[in-house]
């Protein structure tokens, strides 16, 4: 895709933009390290058939090589949130969670209410990358959205928007690479043995 044309306001003459080009690469010589993710949708109205944020998400941890770890559907609910979030962060069972929904602007999106004060790190800079590449789909409805990402008991947490467009957007763009073991020049999952350092 070559540069995007947009128009200079003030002189009406035209300039070039970028087009947002993620940097890195793959080491294709180097084998995949599988990581155990776990799938978190949030929602009052999704059920496993109409769960289809999530049967994407799912199908993409496991297309990606890695595993499913756990795969769960909780209400808009503050409580239900933090208490499936942390049943998994504590079991030892995943190294990363990816949730899909409640970062909207409505009264019944609490998923950041719900994960902030659990955080022992945010990732500031995945909600500034999942705002350029959501920018590219839906425009400045991507202001919409709350997106934003952490560590929680050495286990990594993604939050993502609850549309299907949004969770591919996520996976595809941000997400799959670093945890990718074979993105360079780095990745989230090397530093995976070292997050519960004291």
């Amino acid at each position: 895709m070559g540069p995007a044309l947009v128009g200079d306001a003030l002189s009406g003459v035209p300039m070039t933009a970028t087009t947002l080009m993620p940097g890195g690469r793959l080491d294709e010589r180097a084998k995949i390290t599988p990581v155990r993710v776990a799938v978190l949708t949030i929602s009052d109205t999704r059920d496993e058939e109409s769960d289809t944020s999530g049967h994407i998400l799912a199908d993409r941890v496991v297309g990606a090589g890695h595993v499913l770890a756990h795969r769960a559907i909780v209400p808009d609910d503050v409580e239900a949130i933090r208490a499936q979030v942390k049943d998994w962060t504590t079991s030892g069972a995943a190294d990363a969670i990816v949730t899909t929904g409640g970062t909207g602007l409505t009264g019944r999106d609490v998923t950041p209410e719900a994960i902030e004060p659990l955080l022992d790190k945010r990732i500031d800079g995945f909600s500034v990358v999942f705002h350029l590449v959501s920018y590219q789909s839906v425009g400045l409805s991507t202001l919409q959205s709350r997106a934003l990402a952490g560590l929680i008991d050495g286990v990594f947490i993604f939050c993502l928007p609850g549309s299907n467009g949004a969770v591919r957007d996520g996976w595809d763009k941000v997400i799959a690479a670093q945890l990718d073991s074979r993105h360079r020049p780095c990745n989230m999952v090397e530093l995976m043995p070292r997050l519960s350092e004291q």
